[in-house]
C-alpha cells in the first residue's frame, strides 16, 4: 500500500455520512443473509467485487471466514428484509510507523442500484473508521470497475492505476464528538428502520394467515 501517497491526500471536506439510507452494522447472526446476498450476484458482478471469477464454493469459504470481532460489516435491507447492499471494512495489519488502514469492499444487488446504497455504505464505513482510529481508507479493485471508481472519486479518493488494477486512498480526519454522535444516530436510525420493516412483514404474514391464504412472496 502506498501510505506516503495516502498520507499526503485529504478530502477538501470531512467525510460525513447521511441518514437517508439506513445502514446497519451486521453481526455473526447475519451470516446466512450475507451468503444469500453474495450468491445472488451474477458472474460479472462477482468478478468486479472479488477481482476474479468467484464460484459458489469460494463465496461460501469467504463468508465462513468473516471475523465480526476483527472487521466491520455493514448492510442495507429492503422492505422485505432482504440484504440488498453490503460492505466489508477489513482492518489491515498494523505496521510500525505507518498509518492504520482499512480496506473497503462493497456489493449491491441489481434491484438496489441507483439509489445511493453504495455511497451510504462507504460513508458509514468512513465514519466508523474515523471512530476506530483508522487514518487511511483503502479500496483495491479492477480498473474496469467503473461503479467502484466513480464511488471512490466522488468520495475524494486519490486513484492510481497499474496492470489492470486500481488503488484508491482517502486520508481520514481524526474522530471528534460529532462523528461519535453521528455513528450512534445512524445505528439507532438503522435499528428503528429494521424494526419497522420487521413489524410490517409480520403484520402482512398475519393478515394472510387470517384470510386463510399463504403470504405472497414479494
Amino acid at each position: 500500500m502506498h501510505n506516503k501517497l495516502a498520507n499526503s491526500h485529504s478530502p477538501s471536506k470531512p467525510y460525513i455520512a447521511r441518514l437517508v439510507v439506513p445502514v446497519r452494522e451486521l453481526h455473526a447472526g447475519h451470516r446466512l443473509e450475507i451468503l444469500n446476498h453474495l450468491l445472488q450476484l451474477g458472474e460479472e458482478d462477482r468478478r468486479l467485487r472479488f477481482g476474479t471469477q468467484t464460484p459458489d464454493e469460494v463465496i461460501n469459504h469467504y463468508v465462513e471466514r468473516l471475523d465480526f470481532n476483527r472487521d466491520a460489516i455493514f448492510g442495507v435491507f429492503d422492505a422485505d428484509l432482504k440484504l440488498v447492499g453490503m460492505a466489508h471494512l477489513a482492518y489491515l495489519p498494523t505496521i510500525n510507523g505507518q498509518a492504520r488502514s482499512a480496506e473497503f469492499g462493497v456489493s449491491v444487488l441489481p434491484e438496489g442500484r441507483g439509489q445511493g446504497l453504495g455511497t451510504a455504505l462507504l460513508q458509514r464505513s468512513a465514519v466508523h473508521s474515523r471512530n476506530s482510529n483508522i487514518q487511511t481508507l483503502y479500496v483495491h479493485c479492477l480498473a474496469n470497475n467503473k461503479a467502484m471508481m466513480h464511488l471512490a472519486q466522488k468520495a475524494g479518493m486519490k486513484v492510481e492505476y497499474a496492470y489492470g488494477d486500481a488503488d484508491a486512498y482517502l486520508k481520514l480526519p481524526p474522530a471528534n464528538p460529532a462523528t461519535i454522535v453521528e455513528e450512534a444516530a445512524n445505528e439507532q436510525w438503522a435499528d428503528f428502520d429494521y424494526a419497522i420493516k420487521e413489524n410490517f412483514k409480520l403484520a402482512h404474514q398475519a393478515w394472510w394467515w387470517f384470510l386463510g391464504k399463504p403470504a405472497l412472496a414479494r
